[in-house]
């Protein structure tokens, strides 16, 4: 008794696991059972029993309720996908002006709404994008085509590539000092000669809109949820949700609700990139301490002065570090906003690994890497400026960055105005490298997998054929096995052991919406993924982390491989993955890892 009172986790954790192998033993496998795959979900099976529910009919192969509990919410995808039809196509319709047919049309309340925001976007992406590279779109929003067929001269010309680079590399030398100076340089150096310079512009135009509205949203809504705590209860839980919630599962509302493109690929950019900005917002707001609150109480500052004069500057190093995350959760959205059609070097990252060009992807790849780290490195560079409030500094000290920048902008005009006739091919390399007069790589990194396939193809196999016979299969199985009641009862049991009842009950919650719905099996396959993938990441990084931290220069460049990592899209791995591995769990455990 006494040993239990001295270590009660540790008996608590021995029983509930006694408990979970005895009901895992005790519940024996269907003898009908069998994993089904995607594709036999939709045939109707005599086998299969059926129940209708809200005038719809769901069909699932029934089990004993302690392997698998019937799909009660086997409903849900269809009433959702009934409800967003519904609300798109007959909810509330109404007369709108149309000014395209100069003429009113009947529409759907909720059509209307995503329309209007829709042709906001796309203004606000139309506009940085032209400003960069040039376009008619901004100035026919507020005139006409025949207005620019008779005054060609108003089209924006946008701005050469020595501009933007030169603008980069001064913002990042005012930030952070000589080293950032030159990387910026070097990452805008690149991007250009290798002929990534427009679509780059492309993406950077989408995330110039994407990362100020999720800032003002997430700023916004963080101060609301510090004031209010009815407000920080009703995000709390949807910010769970969003945090956790795969990328790829808003797409299909995207397309629903707002169509395809540019516009489309920065709403769900900020969809995922407003919640880390509201947790930081408020985790800034409160860790400020009473005093200062106090202090500017005493100094007779009303609630909007306290809040902006006050709160916000003290918070600023945490909200400065959300503006870091937005950033980079953007770049995230990169590629996969070219799914449904955002233009940039995700689209042509996805082209590419649709050609099964690995050396294409792999450059576009590197592109929104190079772009991300810097941007990453600039914004923490921000958050951590110190700004001296009694230097005694001259104008042009104060003002000598915005000197050199119009310095830089005059000789950018001059020297694409001078390779306008130095160039004679027709392409002015001192505006613009286009992309199929850039350097390229590719046929090097595309040899260089073919090698490594020809080279260690046999070693490759035998691995493979290992892994998976040996270790994958069999862990894949063992949670196969587990019945929906013992896993149910561990879960219940962990989430009590480490957070108490109210732990408990959100974890029950939670895996009962998943054992009633029709994806349970699923949710046990990633499941045991994911955890191989965590266990090889675990072993691997401290195993790497421990030999580089007993040196600094190798400690500096693995900090950089894991910058250039953390931000590589994960697609870029998929090909040469499956080359080597196949389409197989080692593939998909490989690209987790």
């Amino acid at each position: 008794m006494e040993l239990i009172k001295k270590y009660p986790k540790l008996f608590q954790w021995l029983f509930l696991l006694i408990v979970f192998f005895a009901l895992c033993f005790a519940i024996d496998v269907p003898e009908t059972y069998n994993f089904i795959r995607g594709q036999a979900e939709f045939i109707k099976d005599p086998n299969q029993s059926s129940y209708v529910l809200f005038g719809k009919e769901v069909r699932y192969y029934a089990f004993d309720v302690f392997w698998r509990l019937p799909p009660l919410l086997g409903w849900l995808p269809i009433w959702i996908n009934d409800s967003l039809f519904f609300l798109m196509n007959e909810w509330m319709p109404m007369e709108f002006w149309n000014e395209d047919t100069q003429e009113f049309k009947t529409r759907p309340l909720v059509l209307q709404i995503t329309r209007n925001v829709t042709s906001f976007m796309t203004f606000l992406i139309d506009l940085i994008r032209e400003i960069l590279l040039g376009g008619l779109n901004t100035i026919v929003a507020f005139s006409s085509w025949d207005w620019i067929d008779a005054n060609p001269w108003a089209e924006l010309p946008g701005l050469p590539w020595t501009i933007v680079a030169a603008g980069a590399t001064i913002l990042a030398y005012k930030l952070s000092g000589k080293g950032l100076a030159l990387f910026a340089a070097l990452v805008m150096v690149y991007i250009s000669i290798f002929g990534q310079w427009k679509p780059s512009m492309q993406t950077l135009s989408f995330i110039l809109v994407a990362a100020p509205l999720s800032f003002i949203f997430g700023l916004g809504l963080g101060v609301a949820a510090f004031k209010s705590k009815r407000v920080e209860k009703a995000l709390y839980p949807i910010l769970l949700v969003m945090q956790t919630m795969p990328q790829y599962a808003v797409l299909v509302p995207a397309i629903v609700l707002f169509g395809v493109g540019d516009h489309a690929a920065v709403i769900i950019t900020m969809v995922v990139a407003v919640p880390p900005m509201i947790l930081l917002t408020l985790l800034g707001l409160r860790g400020i301490s009473p005093e200062v609150i106090e202090a500017g109480k005493m100094s007779g500052c009303s609630n909007w002065q306290l809040m902006s004069k006050v709160l916000i500057p003290t918070a600023r190093r945490d909200i400065l570090i959300g503006v870091n995350q937005v950033i980079m959760v953007c770049f995230s959205m990169a590629v996969i906003s070219a799914f449904i059609g955002a233009k940039g070097l995700g689209f042509n990252l996805l082209l590419a690994l649709n050609q099964l060009n690995i050396g294409l992807a792999l450059e576009a790849g590197l592109c929104i890497s190079l772009i991300a780290i810097l941007l990453d490195k600039m914004s923490l560079a921000w958050a951590n400026k110190q700004i001296d409030y009694f230097g005694n500094l001259t104008f042009f000290q104060r003002h000598k960055n915005t000197f050199f920048f119009g310095v830089a902008v005059i000789l950018g005009i001059l020297f694409a105005y001078f390779g306008s006739f130095y160039f004679k091919e027709g392409y002015n390399y001192l505006f613009e490298v286009p992309h199929n007069k850039g350097i390229s790589t590719a046929d090097f990194w595309n040899k260089g997998v073919d090698w490594i396939f020809d080279t260690f193809f046999v070693y490759i196999k035998a691995f493979n054929t290992w892994l998976i016979v040996d270790v994958l299969q069999p862990m894949r199985a063992l949670y196969l096995r587990m019945p929906a009641v013992a896993t149910l009862v561990l879960v219940v049991g962990a989430g009590y052991i480490i957070g108490g009842i109210r732990s408990a009950l959100v974890v029950c919650g939670l895996t009962l919406f998943i054992a009633l719905s029709p994806w349970w099996d699923r949710a046990l396959v990633t499941t045991y993924m994911a955890t191989f993938g965590v266990i090889i990441s675990c072993i691997i990084g401290f195993t790497v982390g421990t030999l580089c931290f007993q040196n600094k220069s190798s400690a500096s460049f693995m900090l950089g491989v894991c910058d250039i990592f953390q931000t590589f899209p994960s697609f870029v791995y998929l090909i040469p993955v499956m080359m080597l591995f196949g389409i197989t769990d080692t593939s998909v455990s490989n690209c987790i890892t």
